[in-house]
């Protein structure tokens, strides 16, 4: 079944502590192996649940698309994978999120370095402004320990540019501002950025929704390609780009999880009845 607002053919195309171990082994020999599951996820901000005990799984090397209409829960989803949501003010998590099996939330572990495992990139670009576009990149860096030396941090800023295709265009101006580059550059800038920790897990909110066309197209092919190193997470309003980019995709609801499947069978064959009015235009 082929949907008005998705077809077939879219389809187609397309902290821990010091001492934690994150096991980065197999991926080439088993690239679907789990890298994050979430079991029983609810989000608050106060007494208002934004996230209903929402359980699925992250597989390394692919990409997870998460859909749903405005004030779904979408992106409060994404900002607990990383211990972001508990930077709110009265906002609070109960459940579990596993990396590599080791449960974020456990009180030994320290919510500023979750975020060298599980990187984040906003909806709009946020390069410091102060700061030049190596600064940006190597921002990440000092947090680390033992901290890399001058030369490394080199190193470390040109291989991060060069994942996110961005080395070529900037390599001439690394000491320039950040702010002096386009949106779209920027954007992927920010990806370098979160690149430069190596991350198992990136996560993007809404990331070319602010962007013109071209820009759109190059961070779709830019994440496409970065399935291959980590595990990525996707949240989007544009059905086409989830079909586009995305191995996975997960349908949010009123702050529920209403259906999780290949993102060809969600699309062109969902199981749900929500789902399906959903991708053909009928709400949201």
């Amino acid at each position: 079944m082929a949907t008005a607002a998705v077809t077939e053919a879219t389809v187609a195309r397309r902290a821990f502590p010091a001492t934690m171990h994150v096991d980065r082994s197999g991926a080439a020999d088993a690239p679907t192996r789990e890298r994050i599951r979430v079991k029983g996820l609810s989000a608050y901000f106060g007494a208002k649940r934004a996230v209903r005990d929402v359980s699925m799984t992250i597989l390394d090397n692919r990409v997870t698309a998460i859909i749903g209409p405005s004030g779904c829960g979408k992106s409060t989803f994404l900002r607990c994978l990383n211990r972001m949501h508990e930077t709110i003010g009265g906002a609070t998590v109960t459940g579990e999120v596993l990396l590599d099996g080791h449960d974020i939330f456990d009180p030994s572990v320290n919510p500023a370095a979750i975020r060298k495992h599980v990187g984040m990139v906003f909806q709009r670009p946020t390069p410091f402004p102060t700061m030049t576009i190596r600064e940006n990149v190597a921002a990440g860096l000092k947090a680390m320990s033992p901290r890399p030396s001058r030369g490394d941090v080199n190193g470390i800023v040109e291989r991060a540019l060069r994942r996110a295709a961005l080395w070529d265009e900037v390599k001439d101006r690394l000491d320039a501002p950040a702010t002096g580059i386009s949106g779209g550059q920027q954007q992927r800038l920010c990806i370098a950025r979160a690149l430069a920790t190596d991350p198992e897990v990136l996560l993007l909110d809404e990331p070319t929704a602010s962007l013109d066309p071209i820009s759109t197209q190059r961070v779709e092919e830019l994440v496409y390609e970065l399935r291959k190193e980590v595990a990525v997470v996707i949240v989007t309003h544009n059905m086409q780009q989830a079909a586009r980019v995305s191995d996975s995709t997960a349908f949010f609801l009123h702050g529920e999880l209403v259906e999780f499947a290949p993102t060809a069978r969600l699309f062109t064959a969902p199981a749900d009845a929500r789902t399906e009015s959903y991708i053909t235009g009928r709400f949201g």
